[in-house]
C-alpha cells in the first residue's frame, strides 16, 4: 500500500516512463546506427549471436495492469506479473526484486567482443556502463534498493539509453578488464563483464 511518501517516488518513475514514451519504434534504442527495435524472432537470433556475441538478458516480469495504474499508461506492457505492491514489498526487505535482473549478472569475454543486452521484459531499462554500480534515475527505487547516489553515468541519459521492449543495446568490448553496466532506472539490476585479451 501506498503512503504520501510514495509521491515522490510515482513523479520520479512518472518521468522516467515520460522519457520512454517519447520513444517511438523507429528510433534505435540504443547506441550505434544498426540498434532498431526487432520482433523477439530477430532479437532472440540476435542474442544467440555468432562467434563473439555476448548475450546479457535484461528481465523484469512487470504486471502491466498495476503497473500502468500506479505510474501511468504504458508503463509496462506485460499483460500479467508480479503486482507493483508485490514489487515494493521485495524491495523494501531485500533491496531488489529477483524477476528484475540480467541474466548472466557475470560473464567473461574477449576483446573485441560484442555485449548485446536484449530488453526480454515489459519495462524500459537502460545497459549502462559505469565505473562503480550505484543509484539510478529514480530516487525511489534508489531509497529502497540501498544505492542513494546516483552514478555520473545515469545522470543526462540520451532517449537513446533507453531500451523499449523487445530493444537491444550494443558495446564493443575495446579494453580487458572488469566492465560494469547497469540499468539506470532499476539500480540493482548489474552486469559485470570480465574481458580478457586473446
Amino acid at each position: 500500500m501506498f503512503t504520501a511518501r510514495s509521491s515522490t517516488v510515482l513523479v520520479a518513475v512518472a518521468v522516467a516512463a515520460s522519457l520512454v514514451a517519447c520513444a517511438s519504434p523507429e528510433r534505435a534504442v540504443g547506441p550505434g546506427p544498426s540498434m532498431q527495435p526487432r520482433d523477439a524472432a530477430s532479437t532472440d537470433a540476435l542474442a544467440s549471436g555468432g562467434k563473439g556475441a555476448r548475450p546479457i538478458n535484461v528481465m523484469d516480469a512487470c504486471d502491466g495492469p498495476s503497473f500502468n495504474a500506479v505510474i501511468g499508461p504504458g508503463t509496462c506492457a506485460r499483460p500479467n506479473g508480479v503486482n507493483f505492491n508485490e514489487f515494493v514489498a521485495q524491495l523494501t526487505a531485500h533491496q531488489s526484486a529477483g524477476a528484475w535482473h540480467n541474466a548472466p549478472a557475470q560473464t567473461d569475454a574477449w576483446v573485441g567482443d560484442a555485449l548485446i543486452a536484449v530488453n526480454k521484459g515489459g519495462e524500459v531499462h537502460t545497459f549502462t556502463k559505469v565505473a562503480q554500480f550505484g543509484g539510478g534515475i529514480v530516487p525511489f527505487l534508489n531509497q529502497l534498493a540501498g544505492t542513494p547516489n546516483v552514478v555520473p553515468e545515469c545522470l543526462n541519459l540520451p532517449p537513446s539509453e533507453f531500451m523499449l521492449p523487445g530493444g537491444t543495446d550494443q558495446e564493443t568490448l575495446d579494453a580487458t578488464g572488469d566492465i560494469k553496466f547497469q540499468c539506470c532506472i532499476h539500480p540493482w539490476m548489474t552486469t559485470t563483464v570480465r574481458v580478457k585479451s586473446k
